[in-house]
């Protein structure tokens, strides 16, 4: 897999938005990177040009988070170059830019993907060990023009000083490219930080407000035609369609039918998407409609457990006594994204090319195509695979002209590879105080991301879990005597990667069932998190934090707090949730407060965001109504139907971000995680009923 046209997006002033194309590889210095004529390349992260520009090729993809803003801002920091002269531009794909977390999470080797919050935690260091290289080598070469020592002078706002003199990046990058780079230059000093830890502007938000950044959907080619497509159920094949309804429309240039799959091909998408709505196809198939909880319950009751975590002795522990149980369960869920699954393919003469959303580009397999990742307009996870890739390719080497497949919503929202589920049977015993002694949880589900991983790589699905696919399922509480077994769930349709998962599904049970243990002793809840978190001070200062700034009232009976935090991505969160039932039957949540300890911060503007923003996103899964399953997919609902939270049913968002030290945490799934078991402990205090299913069923729990 080759990739050779790339997109550059300038950071401020008016130059903003720009797009300019690269040139040819340069030959004085190795380098992934391609400068023009007018920048010189420092390394495979750094190019400085001319006019003091200083552009960072960012290995992550841009998903909403902030990612090209936080590593460009890294590096801007570290370098000591203006903010307003920072460019970004995406990284080739090269295995100079793999993830360095993939190993710790249990990825493929040389992977570069975006997901699991890896982003400023996997680059951090990488970005500024090669911008204190760049840094030295340009005080290096103003140093040798003033005949200096090199450690009289310092770096600003894109200027190398010594004194009163001055010389811009600019003027010293050729002769400072041409340097042998240090083997080790030194990284600045907390105390000379110029830009990290400010609040600095997105280098992706003008472009996103003007219309200028490009998703999949916006890709334009020479003689482009458009195609709309219905893909078959999970074991089901194409029965029927109507040629005749088609031939009738204007505008069709191509039908294919497929065992699995039908396009139409024409002049607009629309004319496509017309011509196959009235090709009305038919698809043989299981229709019967599953309920995947039972399925769950099935895999629980086989008891072909793999144990996940162990620590103590459970089973001594418990032993003669009788613990309190309870059993929780979170359906799968849809992305529900608004951009819809889309997929552009034409054949030249060196061969195919693809363009597509994907958080994982460079990955598998995409039929020797030269690949043009496009940054995803759904930032949840949907972009780890390609639904219509494999059609469009087909199309464009069938008509000899590029290709667009975009599915429909509704078809996007069929073939959704949707979040993972789980069902949990959770016991625990107190000890001395209250405090709980042992605690035990069986729990069937699937490894999403492991699933999308073998798909990619065309291997077979792992039947066990793997080191990482089970975050967050031990709890964050010392508890001396604790036992976490696994089982995988058969289930008809296909599970991916999904933002905070199964972070988010394991909190949920968690968090919740620590509440009903608190008042089986008789504790208010923050008490008696406290008194299990001697082993977890970072998680214990959140909950405080986030207490404090809500002016927690104790959770007890008739309140309409709840309280949920957890530890994920290296980061914590404590969470206060105010929520009630309104008249309509339905929970409105009216305050979030969170508190953050993400370690050493690069943009608490990005931080707040990206916390508010999975908060939202969370409350929307929480309380929008269950998908609906047939033919082993979830059936498409309209977007407006769904009960999605609107912006006047948006809680007040409070997000406080406490200082540290420590390494950089992990964010963009944050605040996805706490938001449902923290309202679900609040509609108990207030009204009473233990809602332990999710999205949130009222109804179930009257």
């Amino acid at each position: 897999m080759k990739v050779d046209r790339r997109s550059l997006l300038i950071g401020g002033g008016a130059g903003v938005g720009l797009i300019v194309a690269f040139s040819l590889w340069p030959h004085h210095w190795k380098s992934e990177l391609a400068p023009s004529k007018d920048e010189q390349a420092f390394g495979s992260f750094i190019k400085v040009a001319r006019d003091g520009k200083v552009t960072v090729a960012v290995p992550q993809v841009e998903t909403g988070q902030g990612t090209w803003t936080a590593l460009a801002q890294i590096v801007a920091d570290e370098l000591g170059a203006a903010w307003e002269t920072v460019a970004v531009e995406p990284a080739p794909l090269a295995k100079t830019y793999a993830n360095p977390l993939a190993k710790e999470q249990g990825w493929p080797k040389d992977i570069r993907m975006t997901a699991n919050s890896t982003s400023v935690r996997g680059f951090e260091q990488p970005l500024r060990e090669a911008a204190a290289t760049a840094r030295a080598m340009l005080v290096g070469a103003a140093a040798d023009r003033w005949n200096i020592n090199p450690s009289e002078c310092d770096t600003a706002d894109g200027f190398v000083i010594n004194g009163v003199r001055t010389v811009t990046f600019g003027e010293l990058a050729e002769e400072a490219a041409d340097r042998t780079p240090p083997l080790k230059a030194p990284l600045r000093g907390a105390g000379k930080s110029r830009l990290a830890g400010q609040p600095l502007q997105r280098l992706d938000g003008p472009a996103k407000a003007d219309g200028s950044w490009r998703f999949a959907a916006d890709v334009r080619l020479p003689r482009m035609l458009y195609a709309s497509a219905r893909l078959a159920p999970a074991g089901g094949r194409l029965k029927s369609f109507s040629r005749d309804a088609i031939a009738k429309l204007p505008g069709i240039r191509h039908v294919a039918a497929r065992d699995d799959w039908i396009a139409i091909v024409a002049d607009s998408w629309w004319a496509a998407e017309r011509a196959l709505k009235a090709a009305n196809p038919i698809f043989a198939g299981d229709r019967t409609a599953v309920d995947p909880k039972g399925l769950f319950e099935a895999a629980l009751a086989r008891g072909d457990a793999q144990s996940i975590f162990s620590r103590g002795d459970y089973a001594a522990a418990v032993r003669g006594s009788r613990p309190l149980a309870a059993t929780y369960y979170a359906a799968p869920a849809q992305h529900l994204g608004i951009e819809p699954l889309s997929a552009t393919a034409r054949v030249v003469s060196d061969g195919p090319e693809l363009w597509i959303p994907s958080v994982a580009p460079g990955f598998g397999k995409n039929d020797g195509a030269t690949l043009y990742p496009m940054n995803p307009g759904e930032p949840a996870g949907q972009a780890m695979e390609s639904v219509p890739a494999p059609i469009a390719l087909e199309l464009a080497r069938k008509l000899g002209r590029p290709v667009q497949v975009t599915l429909s919503q509704s078809a996007t929202q069929n073939h959704d590879r949707v979040g993972i589920g789980a069902l949990a049977r959770l016991t625990a015993l107190p000890g001395l105080g209250g405090i709980t002694a042992a605690w035990a949880m069986k729990v069937a589900t699937v490894d999403g991301l492991g699933g999308a991983l073998a798909r990619l790589s065309g291997k077979d699905v792992p039947t066990e879990f793997g080191a990482q696919s089970l975050d967050g399922s031990a709890p964050p509480y010392s508890i001396p005597h604790v036992s976490i077994d696994a089982m995988r769930a058969d289930l008809p349709f296909e599970t991916g990667y999904m933002r905070g998962s199964p972070n988010r599904e394991f909190a949920f049970f968690t968090e919740s069932f620590i509440d009903e243990l608190a008042q089986a002793a008789g504790m208010e809840p923050l008490a008696f998190r406290m008194s299990m978190l001697g082993g977890n001070g970072r998680l214990a200062r959140c909950l405080q934090a986030a207490a404090r700034q809500a002016a927690w009232d104790g959770g007890a009976a008739g309140s309409t707090m709840g309280l949920a935090g957890a530890s994920a991505f290296g980061s914590h969160i404590g969470l206060v949730a105010s929520a009630s039932i309104g008249d309509n039957q339905r929970i409105k949540v009216h305050r979030l407060v969170a508190a953050v300890d993400c370690g050493r911060v690069i943009n608490p503007g990005l931080v707040e965001q990206q916390i508010g923003a999975g908060l939202i996103w969370a409350l929307a899964q929480a309380t929008m109504s269950a998908p609906e399953w047939v033919a082993g997919m979830p059936r498409a609902r309209p977007i407006g139907g769904i009960a999605l939270p609107r912006l006047n049913d948006a809680p007040e968002v409070v997000v406080q971000i406490i200082p540290s030290s420590d390494a950089p945490g992990g964010i963009s799934g944050l605040g996805c995680i706490p938001l449902a078991p923290a309202v679900a402990n609040a509609i108990h205090a207030g009204s009473g009923r233990r809602l332990r299913s999710l999205p949130l069923n009222l109804i179930a729990a009257a």
